[in-house]
């Protein structure tokens, strides 16, 4: 009715909210305050290094002035992108994936973007093809996939949209950069750790065929025994799971010739060592066992526990930085990323008894 509230027609809340709604017309606005081209308030938001600092402030101060908020909406339409980047994970609930998607979050939000984040547990070329086609219809710029499995980089290669993808193991050939943690070397590093102890052979709990890391492993420990001359058992795969450790540790256990065991990672290496005192089997002096990932309760263990560590806030920092080249760069072809491995000594390990 024409009150205070009033101002060119318009109610000063609506004025407000659409200060603060970030859409095409309020950078309009700003532009006209701050005396500028709606191009320059789209390089302002963008932090383009083409701008005058004195223009910059101009446009900052309009900003402030109008009670602006640029909203995501607002700087996907300033720049064309959406900032903000899809990741799909499988078996998230292991440390290392999880701990991975954590390092992925951290980099992103120092450079500006969003994670959606989708965790399948079905590896099939269905469920990975939904996965793409839902983080596409959510405007991702780009796909980082924590792929563990062969069938997932066949599943993602059939599903690629030549969007930017950036994947966690390599498998895929030169289709896609790839960030990987070196697990033969790690497992090699452990396995001669064992032999320089004195053990005969070191006898391996593997995980699941078909799982990248886990074939790397087998690779690694197989290697080092055959350059050591050594005795190579035929490996015994689990699931990753503490439950698949235990199981596989009691064979283990009751084998008086086994004097070592590397597992394929802490989990089913924390079953493996309640096996083993189940047995009455101790560590290190009857047997020395190492795991593979350094998760945070592995030093608390009784034994505190040998173990290969990886720096997954590295590999998700260099997946970013691969994918932000493919964004924002001009990015490297068929870019391979190897995170080297740490083999951390505690007090699971021994000399051979005898």
């Amino acid at each position: 009715m024409g009150g205070p509230e009033e101002e060119a027609g318009e109610p000063q809340r609506v004025r407000r909210r659409r200060a603060t709604a970030g859409g095409g017309a309020v950078m309009a606005d700003v532009a006209r305050r701050a005396g500028v081209s709606g191009q320059t308030v789209s390089r302002v938001l963008n932090d383009h290094p083409r701008v005058r600092p004195e223009t910059r402030e101009r446009v900052r101060a309009a900003m402030r002035e109008l009670g602006y908020r640029p909203t995501a909406s607002a700087r996907t339409l300033a720049s064309g992108r959406s900032r903000t980047l899809g990741v799909i994970s499988f078996d998230a609930a292991r440390f290392g994936p999880a701990a991975t998607l954590v390092g992925i979050n951290e980099a992103a939000q120092e450079a500006g973007y969003l994670v959606s984040a989708i965790a399948l547990t079905a590896a099939d070329q269905e469920a990975v093809r939904g996965a793409v086609d839902r983080l596409l219809g959510q405007g991702a710029d780009g796909i980082i996939a924590i792929a563990p499995q062969r069938s997932v980089g066949e599943a993602l290669v059939e599903a690629d949209h030549g969007i930017p993808m950036v994947t966690l193991d390599k498998s895929f050939g030169a289709r896609f950069p790839v960030v990987a943690g070196d697990s033969a070397s790690g497992a090699r590093q452990a396995t001669e750790h064992l032999l320089r102890l004195g053990h005969r052979t070191v006898r391996h709990i593997a995980g699941p065929v078909g799982w990248i890391a886990a074939e790397a492993r087998v690779d690694g420990w197989r290697a080092a025994l055959k350059d050591a001359g050594a005795e190579a058992h035929e490996p015994l795969f689990g699931d990753w799971s503490a439950d698949s450790g235990h199981e596989l540790g009691r064979r283990i256990a009751h084998d008086p010739a086994a004097t070592a065991v590397f597992v394929s990672n802490d989990q089913m290496a924390v079953g493996v060592l309640r096996a083993l005192h189940e047995a009455g089997r101790r560590v290190p002096e009857d047997i020395s066992v190492i795991g593979y990932d350094d998760i945070p309760e592995a030093a608390h263990l009784l034994p505190p526990l040998t173990t290969v560590r990886t720096d997954f806030a590295e590999i998700g920092r260099r997946c970013l930085s691969l994918m932000l080249d493919q964004l924002e760069r001009t990015p490297e072809p068929g870019v391979r990323v190897t995170i080297p491995t740490e083999l951390v000594i505690r007090e699971s390990c021994g000399p051979s008894p005898g």
